[in-house]
């Protein structure tokens, strides 16, 4: 072993000594060489651990977030199906029943509106909140 020279102050010292019997360690250099080593391996494996730690969430964040983006394409492409089947299918009124048609599709639309609205909570209930009165302007 290397010797290495350290200065402690006297109450140090006897800090030290203290400690050394107490743990049953045959001198205070070996107690000192314990200390050591126990700081080296708690500094050297916290990191290592934090860094697995913070891997580890960031895979389960980019694997939660894939998945989230499945779902909303999924989502998209089902409304987009549904959007163009309705409107291939549906015929368009003539003459008269024209005007009745559309006041009474405003009142269906906004009862879907508060319909797909009471569906929502939190930031996603104020988004779409935002969105509807911005629709009637």
């Amino acid at each position: 072993m290397r010797p290495r020279t350290i200065r402690c102050s006297s109450e140090l010292d006897k800090r030290i000594a203290k400690a050394a019997h107490e743990a049953g360690f045959g001198s205070d250099s070996a107690f000192i060489r314990a200390a050591i080593e126990n700081e080296l391996r708690r500094r050297g494996g916290d990191s290592t651990a934090a860094e697995d730690r913070i891997a580890a969430s960031f895979d389960r964040a980019l694997t939660e977030i894939q998945r989230l983006a499945t779902g909303q394409q999924a989502l998209f492409a089902f409304v987009d199906a549904l959007a163009k089947t309705v409107l291939t299918c549906v015929p368009e009124p003539t003459g008269d029943a024209y005007q009745q048609a559309i006041a009474r599709a405003r009142l269906r639309y906004d009862r879907f509106l508060k319909s797909v609205g009471s569906g929502l909570s939190g930031e996603a209930g104020k988004a779409f909140a935002e969105l509807s009165e911005h629709g009637k302007r």
